[in-house]
């Protein structure tokens, strides 16, 4: 017969083991998530509106969520037809890095890895855009001059500078040989305690590097480069113009 000390270690372990079943199930991840908003992703994808499908791709990514296997697939073509290549190509590569000849949409892949090629080689030899194929625009800074004449930035556009060596008060201390601390005039900036900016001269006004564009003369922007020189504004204006009589 069974002692009442042994009946109840044996339920004890039986409830331990319950609670560390119950634990395991709570942290062990799911596809569930990710999966339904995948299925809406597809579903989108078959409409032809990317655009949905992209948000639903990003939101399956910024979920920390296990990502189906197949996924980095679809979001590279919805990618590729939002003409946004080489963010395609990244996740294509990774898709096949993942799932080699095994993923299901292997041979697609192949096929979209070709189809990329033509466009990634127009982003590389494109002025117009950076490596990503995304517009650079004139900075609205220096409109592309690249230098220009803007605030001081040593002096903060106030066209004087402190002393550093009377450190603005215009006066230095010296002891003297009893040991006695004496006042004497700054010999640098004759008692003023500041200095005309060396830099703008007192203008508080410098040429230089936009600050802006740091120098370059133009910025990047989230437009899709078509890899063709805007036409200037006043001939187009003319041309319509001409058109329309």
């Amino acid at each position: 017969m069974n002692s009442p000390k042994l009946i109840k270690s044996y339920v004890l372990m039986v409830f331990l083991c319950f609670l560390s079943t119950v634990s395991m199930s709570q942290v062990q991840p799911t596809l569930g998530g990710t999966s339904r908003m995948m299925n809406n992703a597809l579903a989108e994808m078959n409409k032809g509106d990317f655009e949905k499908a992209n948000n639903l791709f990003r939101q399956i990514i910024e979920s920390n969520l296990p990502i189906p296997p197949e996924m980095p697939y679809y979001f590279a073509e919805t990618l590729f037809q939002l003409k946004q290549y080489d963010n395609s190509a990244n996740f294509l590569n990774k898709y096949l890095e993942l799932n080699g000849l095994k993923g299901e949409n292997f041979e697609k892949a192949k096929a979209l890895e070709s189809m990329l090629e033509k466009p990634l080689n127009e982003i590389k030899a494109c002025q117009l855009c950076d490596r990503r194929g995304y517009k650079f625009q004139v900075c609205f800074t220096c409109e592309g001059a690249k230098d220009i004449e803007q605030d001081c930035n040593y002096c903060k556009a106030k066209g004087i500078v402190g002393c550093n060596k009377c450190v603005g008060s215009g006066l230095i201390t010296k002891r003297n040989v009893f040991n006695i601390v004496e006042y004497h005039e700054c010999d640098k900036c004759g008692g003023d305690g500041r200095h005309t900016c060396p830099i703008c001269d007192g203008t508080k006004i410098e040429s230089g590097t936009c600050r802006t564009c740091q120098g370059v003369g133009q910025l990047q922007s989230d437009q899709i480069c078509n890899h063709k020189a805007d036409e200037p504004r006043h001939l187009s204006a003319v041309f319509n113009r001409m058109r329309s009589h």
